[in-house]
């Protein structure tokens, strides 16, 4: 039951992903690949929202299963306080460098006048991904993912109203183009962190912050970052060859650069929903681990894994057969669907090994060991993916679609040795 509204809000965050960029796709192909370039860089920003939401959930859920709320409290005001300070420090150069970032992704002139706007709207606003990501962690770990589903829903339900008016100018709005995007992305989640803030002070849920836990406590702080380093490191390895990825399919034009940013938000439809299982598995795995389980704990994650795997390889199966309908309903410039095409039927068809892999390696950051995932994502994207990527799509001639299946390829492998170390079981005997 925990899972269930670890899914449900999932499944918005994903609806708006695919919303969002239909939207965009009727703008032109330049803003597709302006919203491809910015968040491969974004997802540094993310990497560290979601390592610091890992450390947060992995330490609340052992103070909850210790039967310790203060201690659970404490941990929660403290990784606020260090979200917001790296959001500050992440966010000003950011919106600054805005020309420099697409510009090194390798937007052309046209590229950057359309969508700068929209770049430096996302990354002045990041204290609002920052502390969307940071506190839904918080209170996945205190066991109320409902919370989280809410909030998730009411920031996305808004955006989703707020994209067509401020992209197209619809009524009182004016015409902003896919800077509007933006703009509606920022306004929506800005009201879920007020709607967190509000139940994480005033709420009557089983974690509440007051005064006295605001004061700043460096040994928890320290505890917390050492519990988050691994996350964020993970996340950061993986953000940080997409980063390269997107420059590699890059050297072959916008319109490819299009055509995978939306298969890519059409994946993450699935992929978001099954990341809503694992999350649930890593809650699982740290109250369980908390409560002197390990046993139960194990049992849980196999059988999350596997329901997931179940409903991926059904999902797969529509992708193989349906990818081009699918692709037409965003643009019809037959570049961008031929690559979106390929994107979607050779990513896919790893799905079976991605949710083993998800819900695996959430598991052991549930279980505060973010060390093993983080050389486990150094190994497969940074000496797997991205050289394999370079050699199939450039030197071997392959093209786009060699450096799709490279992603298939390192996803799978990935997987198969997350099964493997999981299995060894150092995770149980992980302190935090």
């Amino acid at each position: 039951m925990l899972a269930v509204p670890m899914i449900l809000e999932m499944a918005m965050e994903s609806l708006f992903a695919v919303v969002d960029v239909f939207f965009v796709s009727k703008v032109g192909v330049n803003a597709v690949a302006t919203v491809g370039f910015t968040e491969s860089v974004l997802t540094l920003v993310y990497s560290i929202a979601w390592g610091l939401s890992m450390g947060a959930t992995a330490m609340v859920a052992r103070r909850i299963g210790e039967q310790d709320r203060e201690g659970a409290s404490a941990a929660a005001a403290q990784a606020l306080w260090i979200g917001v300070a790296l959001s500050l420090i992440l966010g000003i150069p950011g919106y600054f460098m805005a020309d420099d970032v697409l510009r090194a992704m390798g937007g052309s002139d046209a590229l950057i006048r359309e969508g700068r706007w929209y770049t430096k709207i996302l990354f002045g606003s990041n204290l609002v991904i920052m502390l969307i990501f940071l506190l839904n962690g918080i209170f996945r770990g205190a066991g109320n993912a409902a919370i989280a589903m809410r909030t998730l829903w009411i920031s996305n339900g808004l955006n989703l109203i707020l994209d067509p008016c401020l992209i197209f100018g619809w009524g009182p709005f004016p015409e902003m183009g896919v800077a509007g995007a933006a703009l509606a992305t920022s306004i929506g989640r800005g009201t879920g962190v007020l709607f967190q803030l509000y139940h994480l002070f005033l709420g009557r849920d089983i974690i509440r912050i007051a005064g006295r836990h605001l004061k700043v406590l460096w040994a928890v702080i320290l505890r917390l970052f050492r519990v988050s380093i691994g996350g964020m490191g993970q996340f950061i390895i993986g953000s940080s060859s997409w980063i390269f990825l997107m420059r590699i399919i890059g050297h072959f034009g916008e319109e490819v650069v299009a055509g995978y940013t939306i298969a890519i938000r059409v994946l993450i439809f699935t992929l978001l929903p099954a990341w809503g299982m694992a999350n649930a598995a890593a809650t699982l795995v740290g109250q369980n681990l908390g409560a002197d389980q390990p046993d139960r704990a194990e049992k849980s994650v196999w059988k999350t894994a596997h329901y997931t795997m179940l409903f991926m390889l059904a999902v797969s199966l529509l992708y193989i057969l349906f990818a081009k309908p699918i692709m037409l309903l965003f643009n019809p410039n037959p570049v961008v669907v031929e690559n979106g095409v390929q994107s979607l039927r050779i990513i896919c068809a790893g799905y079976l090994f991605f949710a083993y892999g998800m819900v695996i390696s959430q598991a052991f950051n549930g279980a505060g060991d973010t060390f093993t995932p983080t050389i486990l994502n150094l190994i497969c994207f940074w000496f797997m993916q991205i050289p394999l990527a370079y050699f199939m799509g450039i030197t071997w001639h392959l093209g786009p679609s060699g450096i799709f299946a490279a992603v298939a390829i390192s996803e799978s492998i990935l997987a198969i040795l997350c099964i493997i170390v999981f299995r060894r079981g150092r995770w149980k005997t992980v302190s935090i």
